[in-house]
């Protein structure tokens, strides 16, 4: 576990080979997400955040024959799942006050499971604890995917993604203050 600023984190760095194991990844987690989570994304535009982000959506319950879009612009769209979702894409923000016009406190800390593309243009909003994922493209097909929970919360939520998406008979322990990869 790696500790900043006195809140303990858990990263994995995974990597994807294509944009299905990219989904596969998100599905994984929205299928311990619980009502509150946050999940923060960031990345270069075609990094894969909304390939994620649906991932996420269809194992939140939301129904796997349909796709979600990047609310780019309209900022936020709104799905059901076992809890509400929602997706959130702040590309457009340019300032705080749009921010607070949006009344964002409302799904930062709300019921539903929020899903934050271009996280870092409100990177002085977002909780403190949270789930931050990094999307990295190494090539056209190949993602790295870098997933950081940051608090007790995510933590937790960290150590039942990495039982989740470690093959049977690798082992699962992870050592002090080196990021687990998968």
């Amino acid at each position: 576990m790696n500790e900043e600023k006195g809140v303990e984190s858990f990263t994995l760095i995974y990597t994807s080979s294509s944009p299905e194991e990219t989904q596969e990844l998100g599905q994984t987690l929205g299928e311990i997400l619980q009502r509150g989570d946050v999940i923060c994304l960031f990345g270069d535009l075609g990094a894969g955040k909304t390939c994620f982000a649906q991932g996420v959506a269809w194992g939140a319950g939301f129904p796997q024959d349909d796709y979600i879009s990047s609310p780019t612009f309209t900022l936020i769209n709104e799905y059901a799942g076992k809890w509400p979702i929602y997706h959130l894409d702040f590309y457009r923000i340019k300032n705080p006050q749009e921010l607070l016009d949006l009344g964002y406190e409302e799904y930062f800390f709300g019921q539903g499971i929020v899903v934050i593309e271009w996280a870092d243009r409100v990177d002085g909003f977002l909780p403190a604890e949270r789930l931050e994922v990094w999307l990295r493209r190494m090539n056209m097909m190949q993602r790295e995917i870098t997933i950081t929970g940051i608090g007790d919360r995510y933590i937790d939520l960290m150590e039942k993604l990495v039982e989740e998406v470690t093959p049977e008979g690798e082992e699962k322990d992870q050592e002090e203050d080196i990021p687990y990869h998968a």
